[in-house]
């Protein structure tokens, strides 16, 4: 995700770096042609690239409203997933209470604690297409590990074993059947987050309307140098070029929003959240150490 910092211009320029190019070219090509072979009367009126540049403006704006909601409803998924693990972590820590096996009570939310930590790291990673259980092993057991190991979907897997463990805790009589609800309709929801992280994800941005959208920006500049030579003269070369550049990078900004889980600057942040979690949990089990940990920062976004 993007910070509140100064973001580099070599970042923002970068993305349309070849783009810009090409249109520095082509403008350079066209103003030499204009200068030694007298091509002004292949000149187009400046009412034809402003009528394109409207039409493409609606487009653009249309594009960039959905590429910003998608992105902005996974970020309020994640928001829910932190209410949610709290809410876990604090159902398992008050709901719990048996004096006679307290001990093995505490190691029990411990290790039902910790899953859920693994949970919101193993869906993070999942969701980017990265390995969803690497450095899982400190919060899970061998057994968890081994268990996971063996299904395809390894955040489903470890829902899984949060439902075992509820199972087990009614049989033992440690909660009653109200608490096990409660605790059952958490899990529910944590599922459903995570069904709609995965709705995003695989719901692919309509590929024709972005390419038309994209050939017409092209379509938009291949005229501009012939609108402004008459005006500008070799200053349509800085012109076009501005004017070029705005519209790509829009399309730009909107292309990188639409899919925010693909570990790039603009994604959700999903590892600082589960950061966050991981925090929030320890704190909740009343741990003396708090993990403390650097944020993954390149100074102007976090991943």
């Amino acid at each position: 995700m993007l910070l509140k910092s100064k973001v580099p211009v070599t970042y923002i320029f970068g993305k349309i770096k070849f783009e810009i190019l090409f249109v520095a070219f082509y403008a350079c090509i066209i103003s030499i042609l204009s200068s030694n072979y007298h091509i002004q009367k292949f000149s187009l009126p400046i009412a034809v690239p402003m009528i394109v540049g409207t039409v493409i403006s609606l487009l653009l704006g249309f594009r960039s409203n959905q590429a910003y909601d998608r992105w902005w409803e996974a970020r309020i998924i994640w928001g829910a997933i932190v209410n949610d693990s709290r809410t876990l972590a604090r159902q398992l820590l008050s709901f719990f209470k048996d004096p006679d096996y307290s001990v093995e009570i505490n190691l029990f939310q411990e290790r039902w604690i910790k899953r859920q930590m693994a949970w919101c790291y193993c869906l993070g990673q999942s969701l980017r297409d990265k390995d969803p259980d690497a450095g899982l092993h400190k919060y899970l057991s061998k057994q968890d590990m081994v268990f996971i190991n063996h299904h395809d979907h390894k955040p489903n897997a470890i829902l899984q074993l949060h439902a075992r463990d509820l199972k087990y805790a009614l049989e033992r009589g440690w909660i009653n059947s109200y608490q096990q609800v409660e605790i059952d309709n958490t899990l529910t929801k944590l599922c459903d987050a995570m069904g709609k992280c995965e709705r995003i994800k695989k719901t692919v941005f309509p590929t024709t309307y972005g390419m038309y959208i994209h050939f017409s920006i092209y379509f938009f500049v291949l005229q501009l140098p012939f609108s402004l030579m008459d005006f500008f003269g070799i200053y349509q070369i800085p012109v076009t070029i501005a004017l070029a550049a705005t519209f790509f990078l829009i399309e730009k900004m909107a292309v990188h929003l639409q899919d925010p889980f693909e570990n790039k600057p603009t994604d959700t942040p999903v590892t600082s959240i589960s950061k966050t979690i991981e925090r929030n949990l320890w704190q909740m089990l009343s741990e003396r150490e708090i993990p403390t940990y650097k944020t993954e920062s390149k100074d102007f976004y976090i991943l």
